[in-house]
């Protein structure tokens, strides 16, 4: 019996250390680099708002964040692979609207959005826009509706992957014209624009963030934006509702997760680090310059699991809509 006693004596003084050990480590949280995991290529819209990010975070975090691309199946690898980590903070996630649309698209994915993680706050919503390789016969909306029904089974259409937001947008975009073209899948964005650049596809529905550079620059031919108003970044560049597609309007939204777990004062660094990372001036800056809103109202556990919560039914409507069968 005395030494029964002494096993669970230990037992729980072996429990209290460890507890106090875990509050300890999560005190001095972050003590060492955080991974910033983007489920896309480097170079890619989504990627590029993870770079401006993880610098505006370095000094509200105190520690550098460092952005690790594990890009794949319309980024539900990156995705999973964050699901999995260890719940202490040093593995987040930073994921587009593909968050609420991979349950329409994927029969199965390795982790369940509802569960497997926890809602840090929602980062920016980028506006897209539809361009085309620059010599395109067509010049305004109303001439590449035309084009694209007289030449349907010659005209390509590329993405950057099955759940991607240029996948998203061009289903979107030949559905509102009533017309299936060929797509092109590719993996990321990067090497999908430059296909564009390189006159070897026709046309890119894609987030600002990859395409206000190329557009400025004449490099592509653009015919219209998604969001409800003009770009202070594009002026010149239509609406769709504009351009007489009054129910064509989508911002793809951008934000952070944490592993389901991740205890709460490792949570609340990451919020509030968010927080001051979207007021920083620089951020703000950078973000505008790509056509991206920041949201800073919106950095919140609350706003995002809502936005999850709004979004999956919507997205699972409009592919069944669309006949678009999960993989």
């Amino acid at each position: 019996m005395l030494y029964f006693k002494k096993t669970i004596l230990a037992a729980g003084m072996a429990m209290g250390f460890l507890g106090f050990a875990a509050q300890a480590e999560e005190s001095k949280y972050p003590d060492r680099p955080v991974n910033m995991v983007i489920p896309f290529t480097a170079g890619g819209p989504t990627d590029n708002v993870a770079r401006s990010l993880a610098e505006a975070m370095r000094l509200p975090l105190g520690e550098t964040v460092i952005v690790e691309n594990k890009a794949g199946a319309g980024g539900t690898i990156g995705t999973t692979y964050v699901a999995h980590q260890k719940p202490n903070g040093y593995n987040i996630l930073l994921m587009h609207i593909g968050f609420s649309t991979a349950p329409s698209l994927y029969k199965k994915l390795g982790y369940d959005p509802a569960k497997s993680f926890e809602p840090i706050g929602m980062v920016v919503d980028v506006p897209m826009t539809i361009i085309a390789r620059e010599d395109f016969p067509a010049n305004n909306m109303k001439e590449l509706v035309e084009y694209v029904k007289a030449h349907k089974d010659e005209v390509t259409l590329a993405n950057a992957g099955v759940g991607a937001a240029s996948h998203l947008c061009g289903t979107m975009l030949m559905s509102a014209m009533d017309v299936d073209l060929l797509t092109i899948p590719y993996k990321g964005a990067a090497p999908a624009m430059n296909d564009l650049l390189g006159k070897q596809v026709d046309l890119l529905c894609d987030q600002t963030t990859n395409t206000s550079q190329q557009i400025l620059g004449k490099k592509v031919k653009a015919f219209a934006i998604t969001s409800a108003e003009r770009s202070p970044t594009l002026p010149d560049l239509p609406t769709m509702q504009e351009e007489g597609f009054k129910d064509f309007q989508v911002g793809i939204w951008h934000a952070l997760w944490a592993p389901a777990g991740t205890p709460k004062p490792v949570m609340e660094k990451l919020e509030s680090s968010l927080a001051t990372a979207l007021k920083d001036p620089k951020f703000v800056e950078r973000m505008d310059k790509l056509g991206a809103t920041v949201l800073e109202n919106d950095a919140n556990p609350a706003a995002l699991e809502a936005k999850v919560e709004q979004q999956i039914p919507v997205w699972a409507e409009l592919f069944k809509n669309a006949g678009v069968e999960p993989q």
